[in-house]
């Protein structure tokens, strides 16, 4: 069984906390978004909050949502390298390369990838080609 796991970026820190992932309404229809760890809770940054895909990448890293994966998929092409984002499409997990729609995963892929950054603290990964 796969392990049921959320990160999401801390409003008061910027740091990321891993844990169980929760909302509540507040002064109406404001969602306060919280990453619960052991027994406390940080405020996170909604956009920020993404699932543990159950994968690790060719370092062993936790691959969650909204992580960008680079490496090379082809020995004989060093110099392709490929930079894909971790997605959440329907109902399974993909990678989107730049410019692309989501495929599905090619998990085997994951021996040979590595977690570079994410969407949120690297976006310029995604913006070279």
């Amino acid at each position: 069984m796969r392990e049921i796991l959320f990160r999401g970026k801390r409003t008061d820190n910027g740091e990321w906390v891993e844990g169980f992932a929760y909302k509540q309404h507040s002064f109406g229809k404001i969602e306060l978004w919280y990453i619960r760890t052991f027994e406390l809770d940080f405020l996170v940054i909604p956009e920020t909050v993404g699932q543990y895909t159950g994968l690790t990448d060719k370092n062993g890293v936790k691959i969650f949502e909204g992580d960008i994966l680079g490496g090379y998929l082809d020995d004989n092409y060093p110099e392709n390298q490929t930079v894909m984002e971790v997605v959440w499409c329907n109902c399974w997990w993909g990678t989107k390369e730049i410019g692309c729609d989501p495929d599905p995963p090619e998990w085997e892929d994951g021996e040979i990838l590595e977690v570079v950054g994410n969407i949120y603290d690297d976006k310029e990964i995604l913006d070279v080609k």
